[in-house]
């Protein structure tokens, strides 16, 4: 939270990590109270499994609802499917179905077309532009095809389908991600994704930042 300040950052995507998920009323309340502190609003949360057990997925939507986050990006097994049918209509919250590199079950376009192909609207898809770059699938081409199903992003950069990197860094067309998702208009979270240099990531996000800024600038004819 005090490095999302100090990069002059307002919204998170969250995972367990940062906030485990929990149905204590009294943990939810803290976690608001921190988040409220520091100035930061969750607007998705995940990657978060999902299977035939009706009971942890609804927990998830419950903690969801409790934290006041709109999208949950995914990784749903087949069997879910006709239940989070129901819970994304219950609970008016978004399923965005992750893509995980080559060889997972969402790894190419069609994989998330065809799985949402038939579901409730709020199932769609979470674009993870450097997975899609490592499956050799373009992720402009994602976004433009998965269209108005796209509920959440996670920027990320490769190098030659093998090596993440800074954004901007690598073989990622960040103008083109932009101008995709403006045609959109859309409205949910692009999260700075990054992984590597773990010890001292800071001065690698200072860089992915300013070469999104940059490209923000470039599509916005600035």
């Amino acid at each position: 939270m005090e490095w999302t300040r100090k990069l002059g950052l307002t919204y998170w995507e969250s995972y367990n990590g940062h906030l485990p998920l929990t149905d204590d009323s009294g943990k939810i309340a803290g976690y608001k109270e921190k988040l409220a502190s520091a100035g930061i609003q969750i607007m998705a949360y995940g990657v978060v499994g999902f299977g035939a057990d009706k009971a942890k997925n609804r927990a998830v939507f419950e903690f969801a609802k409790a934290m006041g986050i709109a999208v949950l990006s995914a990784d749903p097994k087949p069997e879910a499917f006709d239940d989070l049918d129901q819970l994304v209509e219950e609970f008016g919250i978004h399923i965005a179905i992750h893509n995980h590199g080559p060889g997972h079950p969402y790894d190419k376009i069609k994989n998330v077309e065809d799985a949402i192909k038939g579901r409730h609207e709020r199932i769609g898809s979470c674009v993870d532009t450097g997975h899609y770059l490592r499956s050799k699938e373009d992720p402009v081409d994602a976004i433009r095809r998965l269209g108005k199903r796209v509920y959440a992003v996670h920027l990320k950069d490769v190098r030659s389908a093998k090596t993440f990197t800074v954004v901007g860094d690598g073989d990622l067309d960040v103008p083109g991600v932009l101008r995709e998702l403006k045609k959109l208009k859309y409205s949910q979270c692009l999260a700075l994704e990054y992984e590597e240099n773990p010890d001292n990531p800071i001065a690698d996000i200072r860089r992915s930042l300013a070469h999104v800024q940059k490209a923000v600038k470039k599509v916005a004819g600035k």
